[in-house]
């Protein structure tokens, strides 16, 4: 059975998408913590420790591989996962680049984000980018 080692981040600019994760989330026994956006989450007093982010692409004010790269710059190193309605190849690569390990396409089917919150909170992330198969 898997045993959650830290709180789910969420940072998504669609009030109904966050709550819609945190509910699926919490369901599965998992500690979420809500974000409007980038700034948000950057000007939280106290930032969760551990766990890992899901973080929407295409926000207001800085997409989601620039808030990773700030997060990066103040070294908080924890997985994170991309999710975002229209992906390209340009895309996937751009993620790589900024330390992006897993990216999925919206709308989520099944268990992928799941899975990929559970291979992240275990610390085991793959190497490259995981596409999600639309």
């Amino acid at each position: 059975m898997f045993q959650p080692t830290g709180p789910v981040i969420v940072v998504d600019d669609d009030d109904a998408v966050r709550n819609s994760l945190r509910f699926a989330l919490e369901l599965e026994g998992l500690t979420v913590h809500l974000f409007k956006n980038g700034t948000e989450l950057l000007a939280a007093p106290d930032l969760p420790h551990g766990g890992c982010f899901v973080i929407d692409y295409n926000m207001p004010g800085m997409t989601g591989i620039e808030l990773v790269g700030k997060l990066r710059q103040r070294r908080i190193d924890r997985p994170a996962i991309l999710i975002a309605s229209q992906v390209s190849d340009d895309l996937y690569h751009r993620a790589a680049r900024s330390g992006l390990r897993i990216v999925l396409e919206k709308p989520l089917h099944d268990s992928e984000l799941l899975d990929s919150i559970h291979a992240a909170l275990a610390h085991r992330a793959e190497p490259e980018v995981r596409v999600s198969e639309k």
